[in-house]
């Protein structure tokens, strides 16, 4: 059995990006969640998902393919500020309400910063975010979470927070183990 791969879910490439760099620390392979095949195959499979809408893109698909005797870490990568605690919550109950309580384990759960570019989303997430905009343009200032202060402050704008350095943790983590 091989030791580890990486799978990656992105749709705009930030999460490709980490994924693809993170590969390149390691030497672990990594692969899109749409072409991942034989999961099964390895000991340990580090999800890097991209957050969109309170999901983790790719992941339900990929942890479905996943026997019990497996390792699942994940990595997250949004918009909003990883170390924020109440984001950071967030995620993590959307993560439990996702997977098999067997790969629960908030000790495996990483949070990378992302990024985004209007230009080059989705006619369908465009209209989503400036639907999004404009409801919590109208909320006052203190009911605002840091989600929303981020979509305001972000909206129709390039932003790239993307972080190499911030994978030390995971490797620190993977490295527990021999590396791939």
């Amino acid at each position: 059995m091989n030791k580890s791969l990486i799978i990656y879910g992105s749709q705009y490439g930030t999460t490709k990006r980490y994924a693809e760099h993170l590969s390149a620390m390691t030497g672990i392979e990594a692969v899109a969640f749409k072409e991942a095949k034989d999961i099964d195959k390895y000991e340990r499979v580090i999800f890097m998902g991209a957050l969109y809408a309170g999901s983790v893109l790719g992941l339900k698909k990929t942890v479905s393919k996943m026997s019990p005797k497996q390792e699942l870490v994940i990595v997250t990568v949004g918009l909003v500020d990883p170390t924020d605690p109440e984001n950071i919550a967030y995620i993590r109950h959307s993560i439990k309400e996702r997977v098999p309580e067997h790969f629960y384990d908030e000790s495996r759960i990483f949070h990378l910063h992302g990024a985004i570019d209007y230009s080059h989303l989705s006619l369908k997430h465009r209209m989503m975010m400036a639907v999004i905009h404009s409801k919590i343009s109208k909320m006052p200032e203190e009911k605002l979470n840091a989600e929303s202060k981020t979509i305001l402050a972000t909206y129709g704008k390039k932003e790239d927070f993307v972080d190499y350095s911030s994978l030390t943790a995971v490797i620190t983590f993977i490295n527990r183990y021999d590396i791939a």
